[in-house]
């Protein structure tokens, strides 16, 4: 903990690109998702991403070790799907705990093997806690609006399973990221509150939002300043956010939050807005300009990439941020 608000206090700190961009470069099939272990699996398990952790290991620290040799400081385990809730999808909920620690392990083994080459220049773990595909806030069925396919109590137990085994894995940081829907991310909070409690451990936390359209709304309504309130009673990191816009359209939202947080601010935005087939056209260079001006402006102290983004993103990135001084916060070392 103690460590990486040192790190904070001295340089705008850099999180990693995509992980399911870089997978896709790998066009692994069915077969390749089940490995021999699966293979005799009774569901469809193509595009499991997180399964990729245990079948498919040394892919996973292959894209781990491509963000770090382009400068990242963060990355981000292979854990987005990582609940119970998510994985029922694939009929895994069983081996929730494992993907979990796995991935974190995966992770923080590289990471560590970085960190041993340049000492000073440490390399951190993020536990990756998505938003799962089940809003605590709004009904699925437009007939039965006060329907909810998930309640607080059940997305609480799930992440409170992931968190514990991010933190067995290795996970240095908590990244509860992508949240459209701030009740989901008050359960994920909550469980990690508990973990800590029950731990008596102290792990940072950082939180991750996301704007869905040009309202500047999350998906369950709230406004930047509004989310910034609701995520603002439990002790954080870093309150950012993350994915659905490019980083030119994150700019005012960001700027609301650099002016009334006094946690760290980060972005990892998309390499632009997706095109009519879904793919992400930004370059590098396109990226960095934008990235720029969160910098020259003083709104961040953790930048990244969301979707789209690649080790040459990051490393344009890396080489722009790294000319300007971090915001200031006031972060005890």
């Amino acid at each position: 903990m103690s460590k990486i608000r040192e790190e904070l206090n001295r340089r705008i700190l850099v999180l990693d690109g995509a992980m399911g961009t870089m997978l896709q470069r790998y066009k692994f099939n069915e077969e390749d998702f089940r490995g021999e272990r699966f293979k005799d699996w009774e569901h469809p398990l193509q595009g499991n991403n997180d399964l990729l952790s245990l079948t498919q290991p040394e892919a996973i620290a292959d894209v781990h070790r491509a963000y770090l040799d382009v400068g990242a400081d963060i990355i981000e385990t292979n854990t987005f799907s990582g609940t119970t809730i998510a994985m029922a999808d694939y009929h895994m909920e069983d081996l929730v705990y494992e993907l979990n620690y796995e991935s974190a392990r995966i992770a923080k083994k590289v990471a560590d093997e970085y960190t041993a080459k340049n000492p000073n220049k440490p390399r951190f773990v993020a536990g990756s806690i998505g938003p799962t595909n089940k809003t605590a806030s709004m009904s699925p069925d437009v007939n039965d609006p006060g329907y909810r396919a998930v309640s607080f109590e059940e997305l609480r137990v799930a992440y409170k399973q992931q968190v514990e085994a991010l933190l067995d894995g290795g996970a240095d940081i908590l990244l509860v990221e992508t949240i459209f829907d701030t009740l989901n991310a008050k359960a994920a909070l909550f469980a990690i509150d508990e973990v800590r409690e029950e731990r008596n451990i102290d792990v940072p936390i950082m939180v991750s939002g996301t704007i869905t359209d040009a309202s500047g709304r999350t998906l369950s309504g709230q406004t930047a300043e509004a989310f910034l309130i609701s995520v603002s009673h439990i002790p954080i990191l870093s309150v950012g956010f993350n994915c659905a816009l490019g980083a030119s359209q994150l700019v005012p939202h960001l700027e609301v939050l650099a002016s009334k947080t006094d946690n760290a601010v980060s972005a990892h935005p998309n390499a632009g807005l997706p095109n009519a087939f879904g793919e992400y056209d930004e370059t590098p260079e396109q990226m960095a300009a934008q990235i720029k001006e969160y910098a020259e402006k003083g709104l961040v102290n953790i930048v990244g990439g969301c979707c789209g983004t690649t080790p040459e993103h990051i490393k344009a990135i890396v080489d722009v941020v790294a000319k300007y001084e971090p915001r200031k916060i006031v972060v005890p070392a």
